[in-house]
């Protein structure tokens, strides 16, 4: 029997047993399909040869490692990629690759090299794919892709634990440390981004306007609300429709979509009870998921939020936000001072020059100018007043006194829509509470005294 060094790629499809016994011929079908037109040229391209195909599984050795993962991840961008038929039809894959010794027996392989590689593969979420330290060392600097630590994970009947590292695909965010961003598919096909960070028990936040889950760690505006809420918390979030690194090209914006969305974080997270977190217009989406769930939301924590969209509470507040929506469309993401001077007085007055110039660039990363007015008009009819009372989780509401983008008068009649819920007025200026606030830290008190930390 022969030896020697291999880079070793095994792939299979998630949730294939589900879908073969929803649609048997279907399921196979498709992916006879992928294997003809996808899979095997794909290997073809990067000089591999398919080892043997195991139901859905597959084995396939290459001679360099680099073209192994460069076979990975053409992959999964073009499975990635496709829109044809429907979502829950699509064939999504694992993929794992290691660099390892093998022993060749006839056309077949065998060894640890082989067993780690299918182990990754088993560990890999649906449409990603993980790497050992071994295959990663080599292909660092010669790929233009992204790589995430994992850090060592056991893996099955592998004695030793294997450093792990998730690919990304090109131009696919770069993370570090502080937190962890996966990809789940919604049930209309909207790619959502989510992001984990910290430890401790989970707390979940709801998505909002000028979110990016990348950006938001290096912003003056949210850093330190992202360090404040991961410091004792796992904390769970994520870039809503529309925005951020979720898919901006979607066909529907409204609050039962958004709620769906959060619905989809959640279990893809793999939470069952926990604390949900909603800011501003993020309160409503909290709201109603708190409704449809009262058996998974332990806690609900409300800041400068409403239960009425604006068009609905006054014809003066229908026409201003009338005009902020043809503001954005025109001035979105153009260094426009009658936006940044808009959004200083609205949402943070007592803003350094630094977080106002930086809003600039914040409006660029987080949406376009279409799907930025967008946002606005549909939490503009927003109305969950008829909700209120069927929350049943114990709920702390939060509200800057001096808050212009929403008066604080709006988030008391919030609190008292809801069954015994906690009104906390804060002092600050601010709808988005900043680093130098004194309300800030408040603000994390109430938290940890309502959550009985």
């Amino acid at each position: 029997m022969e030896r020697r060094l291999a880079a070793i790629l095994a792939a299979d499809v998630a949730g294939y047993s589900r879908m073969m016994s929803e649609d048997e011929l279907g399921t196979l079908s498709a992916l006879q399909s992928d294997r003809a037109n996808l899979i095997d040229p794909a290997i073809s391209r990067h000089r591999g040869r398919v080892v043997k195909l195991m139901g859905d599984g597959l084995l396939a050795e290459f001679a360099s490692v680099v073209e192994a993962v460069g076979c990975a991840s053409e992959i999964q961008r073009a499975a990635d990629g496709r829109t044809d038929g429907p979502t829950d039809k699509r064939l999504s894959y694992r993929i794992g690759v290691h660099l390892g010794d093998i022993i060749i027996d006839g056309n077949d392989i065998y060894g640890d090299g082989v067993n780690i590689a299918a182990r990754l593969e088993g560990i890999a979420n649906p449409g990603g794919i993980f790497i050992s330290r071994q295959a990663y060392d080599q292909v660092r600097n010669k790929l233009n892709l992204q790589f995430r630590k994992l850090g060592p994970k056991n893996l099955k009947n592998i004695p030793e634990p294997v450093e792990v590292f998730a690919v990304g695909a090109e131009g696919s965010v770069i993370t570090d440390d502080r937190q962890e961003i996966r990809y789940v598919r919604t049930r209309d096909g909207v790619r959502l981004a989510y992001a984990i960070s910290g430890h401790g028990a989970p707390l979940v936040k709801t998505g909002n306007w000028l979110n990016h889950l990348e950006y938001d760690w290096d912003s003056p505006i949210w850093n330190h609300f992202l360090h404040g809420l991961s410091q004792n918390h796992t904390l769970v979030r994520y870039d809503p429709r529309g925005t951020g690194l979720s898919d901006w090209d979607v066909p529907e914006l409204s609050l039962d979509a958004w709620v769906n969305d959060l619905e989809v974080v959640i279990d893809a997270a793999g939470l069952t009870a926990f604390p949900l977190l909603g800011c501003s217009q993020g309160c409503v989406v909290a709201i109603a998921y708190a409704v449809r769930h009262p058996e998974r939301v332990s806690h609900l924590i409300l800041y400068g939020g409403f239960a009425i969209g604006a068009n609905k509470r006054s014809p003066q507040e229908a026409e201003k936000r009338k005009a902020t929506a043809m503001l954005v469309r025109l001035e979105w993401g153009a260094d426009s001072p009658a936006l940044r001077q808009f959004i200083a007085t609205q949402f943070m007055p007592d803003a350094t020059k630094e977080q106002t110039d930086t809003f600039n660039e914040l409006q660029r990363k987080t949406a376009s100018p279409e799907n930025a007015a967008r946002y606005l008009e549909t939490t503009a009819e927003f109305d969950v007043s008829g909700l209120l009372a069927k929350v049943s989780a114990p709920t702390l509401v939060m509200h800057a006194r001096g808050d212009l983008r929403v008066p604080i008068e709006i988030g008391r009649q919030l609190a008292a829509g809801i069954p015994n819920a906690k009104f906390v007025a804060l002092q600050s200026n601010n709808h988005i509470l900043l680093e130098q606030d004194p309300a800030t830290q408040r603000f994390f008190e109430e938290i940890r005294l309502f959550l009985g930390e």
